[in-house]
């Protein structure tokens, strides 16, 4: 058996050997996002146009809170947090899923080069295609099937559906992400980082939404609380002001 004595010497060993170095464990921070009442899918006032006739809308219920039943985005599926770094460097991924008459997430924000599956879990074929023409022809995805697709290149596209036009969604290619994570529905978020230093932004309908924010990742602790929150619109409702 190694002593304590022995482990520490073998330990000591290896920090100076030359060329020999020890990685920091990634830190967690944690925020939450501010101003997402005014965040809305415009599929939802695309529906209450009068020649949409795909849409039927229920008469709100008077034992509703009127603030309750404004319509707003769903943060977990629709707002990407996303940290860049000028190092970049790093490989995000992600995928795509078509269920229920909608795309999850809304946004999705991956690196240069990578390729993007978009999984179809309704019991019907989707025809999805790029509103951009930059390479996602118009095509079949069967029930229960998927469909891959690499952006050619940096910066957004937007995906509709001709079968159901309450899909619609974004695909941002941004080569400086090094990570992206989705809020609660409580705009509550954590997102694991290397010690460094990023830029924080939101992205929402593949737009950055909001004020981006520098900060810095330290070695210790593990987890770390942003100072203030992400601000996704121009003002946050009072009570968000904290």
């Amino acid at each position: 058996m190694v002593g304590t004595k022995s482990r520490f010497v073998l330990a000591l060993a290896v920090l100076l050997v030359p060329g020999v170095a020890l990685s920091a464990a990634p830190v967690t921070v944690k925020g939450r996002l501010a101003g997402t009442q005014k965040l809305l899918n415009p599929v939802w006032n695309e529906a209450k146009e009068p020649t949409s006739h795909a849409y039927t809308f229920r008469e709100p219920s008077v034992t509703t809170r009127t603030d309750a039943r404004n319509l707003t985005a769903q943060l977990d599926k629709e707002v990407a947090i996303v940290a860049v770094s000028d190092a970049g460097g790093v490989k995000v991924k992600g995928n795509m899923v078509v269920m229920g008459g909608r795309i999850s997430p809304v946004t999705l924000v991956i690196t240069q080069g990578e390729t993007v599956q978009i999984e179809n879990k309704d019991p019907f074929p989707h025809k999805l295609y790029d509103t951009g023409n930059k390479g996602l022809q118009v095509g079949e995805t069967p029930a229960n099937k998927a469909r891959s697709w690499a952006p050619p290149g940096p910066g957004t596209y937007e995906i509709r559906d001709q079968a159901a036009p309450s899909v619609r969604a974004w695909i941002v290619v941004e080569p400086k992400a090094v990570a992206v994570t989705y809020p609660d529905r409580k705009g509550e978020f954590g997102i694991d980082l290397e010690p460094g230093k990023y830029k924080l932004r939101a992205y929402h309908n593949g737009v950055v939404v909001g004020k981006e924010m520098d900060f810095v990742v330290n070695p210790a602790p593990a987890e770390q609380p942003l100072k203030s929150p992400l601000l996704v619109s121009d003002e946050p409702k009072k009570d968000e002001k904290k």
